[in-house]
């Protein structure tokens, strides 16, 4: 398997200070990605993408690569997940190393697992997807949307005033952990997404933003009840 793992971990962050290596029960949060990384047996690299020699480190003492640092271009809060694996990509191939397959592990994602990285893989091949991610579904209709309109409660879109939740669609939003690609097609359509991408529905006690103090304690709470 000709893939590598790519983890943006970055020195800044605004909401929680140090996010992607402050301690989550006991461990920097980082360590969970590139452990399950190369548990996994998918990756012939795992490599973390930082501009922070602490991060970089800290990447190295558990297990990843660290090969160059992030360029500061990339570095700041305007930089996307596209700009930072395609500068890992052209750096490995100026040094004459290529891969055919990439994957994209966020450094704040301690849910995730091992079947499901595995199960991302295959679905990428067997369906033949040019970008394959986990998604989780809304646990309610977004048609019965609300918003506040001058101090009042209306419906966002009042057609749905009336349907019942079994009638409407189900919709689902990107879990934030993961995202396999083929290197051939993101670098030529210079984008993440395309009409070709697949994904895998996770069950949402597998999935947590964390970008508030409540949201850390929530993963928490949820890394526990998986593993305990």
């Amino acid at each position: 398997m000709n893939n590598i793992a790519i983890i943006p971990a970055r020195g800044g962050s605004k909401r929680i200070p140090r996010k992607n290596i402050r301690e989550f029960l006991g461990k920097p949060i980082i360590s969970y990605s590139i452990e399950t990384a190369i548990k996994s047996g998918l990756f012939k690299e795992v490599m973390v993408s930082t501009d922070d020699q602490e991060i970089a480190n800290l990447a190295i003492k558990n297990g990843a690569k660290v090969p160059f640092l992030r360029s500061t271009m990339n570095s700041n809060d305007f930089a996307n997940t596209y700009d930072v694996i395609q500068e890992v990509i052209l750096q490995y191939e100026m040094n004459g190393e290529k891969y055919d397959n990439v994957c994209c592990i966020y450094p704040c994602a301690p849910l995730i697992i091992k079947s499901n990285l595995i199960q991302g893989y295959e679905l990428l091949l067997e369906k033949n997807f040019d970008t394959v991610f986990p998604i989780v579904k809304y646990s309610t209709p977004i048609e019965r949307a609300l918003k506040i309109e001058k101090s009042k409660v209306i419906m966002a879109n009042k057609k749905y005033v009336i349907s019942r939740s079994q009638d409407l669609d189900s919709y689902y939003f990107d879990a934030g952990q993961f995202y396999w690609m083929k290197i051939n097609t993101i670098k030529s359509n210079k984008n993440i997404y395309n009409d070709n991408t697949g994904a895998i529905v996770l069950d949402d006690l597998y999935a947590q933003d964390i970008d508030n103090e409540t949201d850390w304690k929530i993963a928490e709470m949820k890394y526990n009840l998986i593993n305990h």
